[in-house]
């Protein structure tokens, strides 16, 4: 079984190949040329943690995969570590081909590619100003993403921890070479932007409908339990195109699953990134028109960037 560190990943897989492997994921969930069981959540207590295990085949692919990620504090109330693997399966006789130790490396990678994958589906062309709630791994990932689908020129920080937000700015600036601006408030943040990112685990909501201009696009990846909450429901019943990348766990986990509660919006008014892919159902349909994609992370993503990295290492392998 070939085994696979987090440092032989990063030199296998980028975000340009992520998100093309990602888009052709949500092509096949779409079309139903996929298989997606639902995710499960373990909980854990002294410390708090929480694992989550996703799984997903795509039937083209020789290959399926199980993905475990981790959260637990280091610490009462203090910074959560992130972990996690990737098991990759033969789907023609069940034996196990791969592990990918990762430490959650793909899962942030893949996260970002969706992001990506949403903004080129439904941000404005000329989008140049970007928001981003958050100012961990995620913020990073889909700042990286959003660069190579839109022309962004500056970006506008929002966190709730001061000192990695003025971090994420000076790596903003020295990175990227992008105007950077450290608010003090998610609204501050947002006024005016063309696209807004919330990379948080909030249980609260940060975003409300009215701070939006009109034609902003809004990608939330941070709802991935049924706790978890980031946008207020009205900012997903001001949208014309509300998406998702698979419509019964975002109805479960996501942000959509707080505004059906709610209900903001109606099942049948939801897109999936998919559906945007294939031109089956309509995005964008003007530059006022305001835009929102709730991600809750599928495991045919794990799935396809995993098949991604198995087939990158072993083209890349000398001959025995």
């Amino acid at each position: 079984m070939l085994i696979l560190n987090e440092t032989e990943i990063r030199s296998l897989v980028d975000a340009a190949a992520a998100r093309s492997v990602v888009a052709d994921a949500f092509r096949a969930l779409h079309r139903g040329e996929a298989t997606l069981p639902p995710p499960v959540s373990v909980g854990f207590r002294s410390p708090n943690g929480l694992a989550h295990i996703k799984a997903g085949h795509l039937h083209d692919d020789t290959v399926w995969a199980v993905k475990l990620a981790t959260d637990f504090e280091t610490a009462e109330g203090g910074p959560v570590r992130h972990d996690g693997c990737i098991l990759v399966v033969s789907a023609v006789d069940g034996a196990p081909v791969a592990l990918l130790r990762d430490n959650a490396y793909l899962t942030n990678l893949r996260t970002g590619a969706a992001g990506a994958v949403a903004a080129d589906l439904l941000a404005r062309d000329d989008a140049a100003t970007a928001a981003i709630v958050g100012a961990g791994n995620q913020a990073r990932f889909q700042l990286e993403a959003l660069l190579q689908v839109r022309p962004i020129e500056s970006v506008r920080v929002a966190a709730r921890n001061l000192g990695r937000a003025q971090a994420f700015v000076s790596e903003v600036e020295s990175r990227w070479q992008l105007r950077a601006q450290l608010c003090d408030t998610v609204e501050e943040a947002v006024r005016g932007a063309d696209v807004v990112v919330t990379t948080t685990a909030s249980e609260a909501p940060l975003l409300q409908a009215a701070w939006l201009a009109n034609g902003v696009h809004v990608t939330a990846v941070g709802s991935d339990e049924p706790t978890k909450q980031e946008l207020a429901t009205n900012v997903l019943a001001r949208a014309e195109v509300v998406a998702v990348d698979d419509r019964s766990q975002a109805a479960r986990l996501g942000e959509l699953h707080h505004a059906l509660d709610d209900g903001a919006v109606e099942p049948a008014d939801v897109v999936t990134l998919g559906e945007l892919l294939d031109g089956a159902r309509p995005g964008r349909r003007g530059p006022d028109d305001v835009t929102v994609a709730d991600l809750t992370g599928v495991g045919v993503q794990d799935a396809a960037i995993a098949a991604l990295v198995v087939r990158a290492a072993t083209k890349s392998a000398p001959a025995p």
